[in-house]
C-alpha cells in the first residue's frame, strides 16, 4: 500500500471504538472522505500529523479504565492500604450538565471493585475525602459550576477533595485553581483543599503559547474566509505563536504542526462561513472566547467536543449543501443529548 493508505488506515484503527454502538465503525475510506476535504497538496502532511497526534490525543475507553485503575492503588493518593481509603472515600455525583460522570463513576466502580472488593456505593464516611470524576477539563467551566455549588450550598467546612480527570488543559485549571474556586473557598470561610489527578495535561495558557500543546498558528493563511474572519471585531484577537526549534508534544514536529494548524484554521473559517449568524464563541479552531479557537486535539470514545477544531467534528453526513455540507471525522453528539460528555463553553 502507498503511504496514504497505511496512514488512513492507522487512523482508522485508532478512532475505531468512537461512539461504538451509535455510529459505524470507521474505516480508512471514512477517513479519506473526510480528508479529501482539504486542500489537495497538504492533504499527505496534514494526514503524516494528525496521525501522530491523534494516537497520542484519543482516549479509547481501556486507555481511561486503565488510568483509574492504577489511581485505586496509587499510594500518592490512597496510601498504605487502599481499601481503608476508599472505604470512607465520599463519591460526587453533582454534575450539573452532561453524563460524563456517571460513566466515569461506572468505570471507576469496577476497577474498585476488581482492586479493592469494595462496592462504591457502599464506601462514604463522615471525615472521608471526597472525589469529583469527570473524563476531560478544557475550559474548567463544568468542574467549576459543579464545586462552586457544592462548595457553597453542601462541602463539609474542613475536607480534600480529588479531581479526577483523564486529561485537563492547563488554562482551564489554572482559571478554576487559581482564580475561581480559591476565591469561592475564602468567602466561604470554610477550609477545603483540592487537588488534580490527570493521565494527561496539554497546556494551553496565553503566557505560554509559544510552548502549547493546542493547536495555535503561527501565522494567518491568505485565504480569504480566514482573512474575513480575522477582520471581525473580538475582544480578545489572535495572537500568534512563535515558531518553535523542538517539537512539542503531542505534535512530531514545528513544520508538522503549522500544516496541521493551518489546514484546520483553513477548513474551520470555510465552515463559519456558511454558518447564518454564529455565536461568536464559534470559531475554526474550536469553541472558545479566544482568538482563533480553543485548539484542543483531544476526543474520547464517547464523543468529540466542540473545544476541537470545527473540522473535526462539524458537518452532517447526509447533507448536500449549505452550512451542514462538511463531512466530519468524529460526528459529534450534541449538548443536549443525554449522553454529551464534555466542556461545551456558553457565552
Amino acid at each position: 500500500m502507498s503511504e496514504r493508505d497505511d496512514l488512513l488506515v492507522s487512523v482508522a484503527k485508532e478512532i475505531r471504538t468512537y461512539r461504538k454502538g451509535d455510529l459505524p465503525e470507521p474505516t480508512p475510506q471514512h477517513v479519506d472522505r473526510w480528508l479529501h476535504q482539504f486542500t489537495p497538496s497538504q492533504q499527505l502532511p496534514f494526514l503524516r500529523e494528525f496521525e501522530h497526534v491523534i494516537k497520542q490525543t484519543f482516549f479509547t475507553r481501556k486507555e481511561v479504565k486503565d488510568f483509574l485503575r492504577a489511581l485505586v492503588t496509587n499510594s500518592e493518593l490512597a496510601g498504605a492500604n487502599p481499601a481503608v481509603y476508599w472505604s470512607s472515600a465520599n463519591f460526587l455525583s453533582i454534575q450539573q450538565n452532561g453524563k460524563s460522570q456517571n460513566e466515569m463513576l461506572r468505570l471507576f466502580s469496577k476497577c474498585l471493585k476488581d482492586e479493592c472488593g469494595l462496592d462504591i456505593d457502599d464506601c462514604g464516611e463522615d471525615g472521608g475525602d471526597f472525589i469529583y470524576l469527570d473524563d476531560v477539563m478544557f475550559s474548567g467551566n463544568r468542574v467549576g459550576n459543579d464545586l462552586e455549588s457544592w462548595i457553597i450550598n453542601d462541602s463539609p467546612r474542613t475536607v480534600s477533595v480529588h479531581v479526577i480527570v483523564a486529561a485537563l488543559h492547563s488554562g482551564g485549571w489554572w482559571y478554576l485553581v487559581d482564580r475561581r474556586l480559591k476565591d469561592v473557598i475564602a468567602e466561604s470561610g470554610k477550609n477545603i483543599s483540592i487537588k488534580y489527578w490527570r493521565a494527561l495535561e496539554i497546556e494551553n495558557r496565553k503566557w505560554y503559547k509559544n510552548r502549547s500543546g493546542v493547536l495555535w498558528p503561527t501565522e494567518v493563511p491568505d485565504v480569504a474566509e480566514v482573512q474575513d474572519y480575522m477582520a471581525l471585531p473580538t475582544r480578545f484577537p489572535f495572537e500568534p505563536r512563535q515558531p518553535s526549534a523542538a517539537a512539542i508534544e503531542p505534535f512530531s514536529s514545528e513544520a508538522g504542526r503549522q500544516v496541521l494548524e493551518s489546514e484546520f484554521l483553513i477548513a474551520g473559517a470555510k465552515i463559519r462561513a456558511k454558518s447564518e449568524n454564529p455565536k461568536q464563541s464559534m470559531r475554526p479552531l474550536g469553541f472558545s472566547p479566544f482568538g482563533v479557537g480553543f485548539g484542543s486535539m483531544i476526543a474520547t470514545y464517547r464523543n468529540c467536543p466542540n473545544n476541537c477544531p470545527l473540522a473535526m467534528w462539524w458537518g452532517n453526513p447526509d447533507a448536500t449543501s449549505g452550512a451542514l455540507h462538511w463531512y466530519p471525522l468524529l460526528e459529534r453528539e450534541g449538548y443536549s443529548s443525554a449522553r454529551n460528555i464534555f466542556d461545551d463553553l456558553t457565552f
